[in-house]
């Protein structure tokens, strides 16, 4: 039996690009199932509710909401790093709309779509909530902080150490935060609510 090489590289390149045309079909199909857009406007719509329900506002912004990071970060740990990031920045990007905060576009950048989109860190660990609200959290709070040494600190405080005034500002308002998205999350978990859903 004779093999013609030629013929045997078409067929071995037909069924790789074959390979390659479903995998990029698998992963359009996923960003336009209805169900995960359906999803994140849910969990969109409950964040942006739970923002509403304010504790405390920063006079520069930021404030300590009822666990309002919660549904950003369960919808990433159920649907992983892609959609919790996009979810994120379409959050950060209502937040922005509905309480701007603005003085340079590279500041609302960071501020908002960087900020929020570093929730969907919690996507890399599935099994661990609270460390993936940890991750994500503390993701969101280098966002603030970078905007707040480079932008902030020079405007309100520029007699303090602008690491320093950002450190104590953004952590001021974010710890509290992590603290109660941890509390709820350990419910959560302890009920067994995110073990149905993820």
């Amino acid at each position: 039996m004779v093999v013609d090489p030629l013929n045997l590289t078409q067929v071995i390149l037909a069924e790789g690009n074959k390979q390659v045309n479903t995998t990029t079909n698998q992963i359009r199909t996923k960003y336009k199932n209805p169900k995960i857009l359906a999803e994140a406007a849910i969990f969109i719509a409950l964040a942006t509710a739970l923002s509403q329900i304010v504790i405390y506002v920063m006079p520069q912004g930021g404030s300590i909401t009822l666990a309002s990071m919660v549904p950003i970060i369960w919808l990433a740990l159920r649907r992983g790093p892609k959609v919790g990031i996009a979810t994120g920045v379409i959050y950060g990007i209502i937040q922005f709309m509905l309480l701007p905060y603005a003085i340079d576009p590279l500041q609302v950048l960071f501020d908002y779509p960087l900020a929020f989109a570093a929730l969907g860190l919690a996507a890399f660990f599935p099994n661990k909530p609270i460390l993936g609200a940890t991750v994500a959290i503390t993701g969101r709070f280098l966002m603030h902080f970078t905007s707040g040494a480079i932008w902030w600190a020079p405007i309100f405080a520029p007699s303090i150490n602008p690491i320093a005034y950002s450190s104590i500002y953004n952590g001021s308002y974010l710890l509290p935060e992590l603290v109660i998205s941890g509390i709820m999350l350990y419910m959560l978990q302890k009920s067994r609510v995110l073990k149905v859903y993820l």
